[in-house]
C-alpha cells in the first residue's frame, strides 16, 4: 500500500482540562499517515486520482480550531473519524496530535497520543426478527446500519423465513445477512448494534426467546478473538442454517478464518448432517 504522509502540521487552540487552556490558544501538532493507492494518480500523473494533502490539512486545522475538548484522545480520534468519513477510499490512517505546551510543571519535551483507525471491508452481520411486522423491523435496522458515516452498507441478502432456533422461541423467524465497511472496533460495532436492537425495543430476559431484532456480528475480516462480551467469528454460526443460507447469497466465497473453508462449503456440509 501506498502512503501520504503529514508531519508538523501545527494549530493553536483551547484543548484541556484547566480553566486558562479554554481561553488562551497553545500550539497542537499534527502528523498524519495515510495508506491511500494513488498508483494510478502517480502512473496518470493525475491531480485529480489522487488525495489532496493540503485540502486534508486545512480539514484537521478546521477541525481542531473549531472543537474545544478536555482531552486530546478526544480531540485525536474524532479528528481521525472526520477524515475516514470524508474520505471513503482511505483505507486506513494513523493520526498522532502532539501538546508540547501541556501545562505540566516538570522538564519534558512534548507529549502526544495516536490512534490509527483501519477501513475493514469484510464484516458480516446476521439479523433476525420474530416479532411484530418482521420484514419492517429489519428494513429499519438495515437502514438505521447505513445512518452513521462510519459504516457502509454493501450487500443485503433476500429475508428468509426460519423456524425458531433453540426450543424456546414461539413464531418463525425472518433472517437476513448484510455485508458492511466500516472502521469501528468489534467492540464499537457490538455497541451500535446493541443500540439499534434496543430502538427496537429488543428483550434480552430469555436466551433464544422471542425478540423483535437480532443483529449478530458473524465476521469481521479474518479476526479470530474473544472477550467477555464479543466472540468472532461468532459462536456456532457453522451449525446454523438460518445464517449461513443469507451469508451464502451475498459471499458464498468469503473463508471462515476458523476452519478455512468457504460460506458454500459451510452450508453444503451442514445439509449433510
Amino acid at each position: 500500500m501506498t502512503k501520504i504522509k503529514i508531519t508538523g502540521l501545527e494549530v493553536l487552540a483551547t484543548h484541556g482540562v484547566f480553566s486558562q487552556e479554554k481561553v488562551h490558544p497553545q500550539p497542537f501538532v499534527f502528523d498524519c499517515e495515510i495508506d491511500y493507492d494513488f498508483k494510478k494518480a502517480a502512473a496518470n500523473d493525475d491531480f485529480s486520482l489522487t488525495l489532496d494533502y493540503g485540502v486534508i490539512m486545512q480539514k484537521l486545522t478546521d477541525f481542531c480550531k473549531a472543537n474545544s475538548f478536555d482531552l486530546i484522545e478526544t480531540l485525536c480520534y474524532r479528528a481521525a473519524a472526520t477524515l475516514m468519513n470524508e474520505y471513503p477510499a482511505i483505507e486506513s490512517l494513523t493520526l498522532s496530535v502532539h501538546k508540547p505546551k501541556a501545562p505540566v510543571d516538570l522538564p519534558f519535551k512534548n507529549v502526544s497520543v495516536e490512534v490509527t483507525l483501519k477501513r475493514q471491508k469484510n464484516v458480516y452481520l446476521s439479523l433476525g426478527s420474530n416479532l411484530g411486522d418482521r420484514q419492517a423491523i429489519l428494513n429499519e435496522a438495515i437502514s438505521q446500519l447505513g445512518k452513521t458515516s462510519a459504516i457502509d452498507v454493501l450487500k443485503v441478502s433476500s429475508p428468509y423465513e426460519n423456524p425458531p432456533y433453540g426450543l424456546v422461541a414461539k413464531f418463525p423467524f425472518i433472517n437476513m445477512a448484510a455485508q458492511i465497511s466500516t472502521y469501528l472496533s468489534p467492540d464499537e460495532l457490538l455497541e451500535y448494534v446493541h443500540s439499534i436492537e434496543k430502538a427496537a425495543h429488543r428483550n434480552r430476559d430469555i436466551r433464544w426467546g422471542d425478540r423483535t431484532l437480532d443483529i449478530d456480528i458473524i465476521f469481521y475480516g479474518d479476526l479470530i478473538a474473544t472477550d467477555e462480551n464479543l466472540t468472532i467469528p461468532h459462536a456456532d454460526f457453522q451449525n446454523r442454517d438460518f445464517v449461513l443460507i443469507p451469508l451464502n447469497e451475498i459471499a458464498p466465497d468469503f473463508v471462515s478464518p476458523i476452519n478455512n473453508k468457504r460460506i458454500s462449503q459451510l452450508l453444503k456440509d451442514l445439509s449433510k448432517n
